[in-house]
């Protein structure tokens, strides 16, 4: 990590699966940051209340006190100018808007520590976490393991049957796969059977 001092604005992007720790990794920094004494402010978007409605928590149970927010632009408004670190954490539920406004808190002087999946259900890249990736001045690409075959995994494979992008969830919803054993139509094929059954009963 080289992130900048005096007043230099610094944006750390720390992306991949789920389950390859990426919000360990952004409490981690965010305590180093605590324990030096720095001025720290913690978002996480509201819609996100899998283990806590005020707190980042871990996979792993590591917890850190956090704002709940509905998107962007209502980090911007609770920023205090005071503040010396901002993390975010599942950055991809907080909209384009994300993007402005980690270049302005950066231009600011902040250090903004963002956390977030690069990619969605199917594999393809979550806006607007390919943009933040764009800006950032340092970026972390985590892997988790795949449960399939052991290997490194870049993919979140969902396993309940839904064509929403942004499905909430943890265990037993979503499971880690690497390129190979990742199957993008799983859900939907999952739910065929269900499906055809419903319409045979409609019939």
């Amino acid at each position: 990590m080289n992130f900048a001092k005096g007043g230099l604005g610094w944006i750390e992007v720390v992306c991949g699966p789920m389950f390859s720790g990426k919000s360990e990794e952004l409490i981690r920094r965010l305590r180093r940051a605590e324990i030096a004494r720095q001025r720290v402010q913690i978002f996480k978007p509201g819609l996100d209340q899998r283990y806590s409605e005020d707190h980042i928590v871990s996979h792993s149970d590591l917890k850190i006190r956090s704002e709940a927010v509905k998107n962007a632009s209502e980090v911007m408004a609770r920023v205090d100018l005071r503040t010396e670190v901002i993390g975010i954490d599942e950055a991809q539920f907080l909209g384009m808007e994300m993007v402005d406004v980690a270049v302005r808190l950066g231009d600011m002087g902040k250090r903004v520590i963002i956390a977030g999946l690069d990619t969605d259900y199917l594999g393809r890249p979550f806006h607007p976490m390919p943009e933040l990736l764009a800006i950032a001045d340092e970026i972390t690409k985590a892997l988790a393991i795949c449960v399939q075959c052991g290997n490194p995994a870049k993919h979140t494979q969902r396993l309940v049957a839904s064509e929403d992008l942004i499905v909430v969830g943890a265990a037993g919803m979503y499971e880690a796969r690497c390129r190979r054993c990742f199957e993008p139509d799983l859900a939907s094929v999952k739910s065929t059977p269900a499906s055809a059954s419903k319409q045979t009963a409609q019939a």
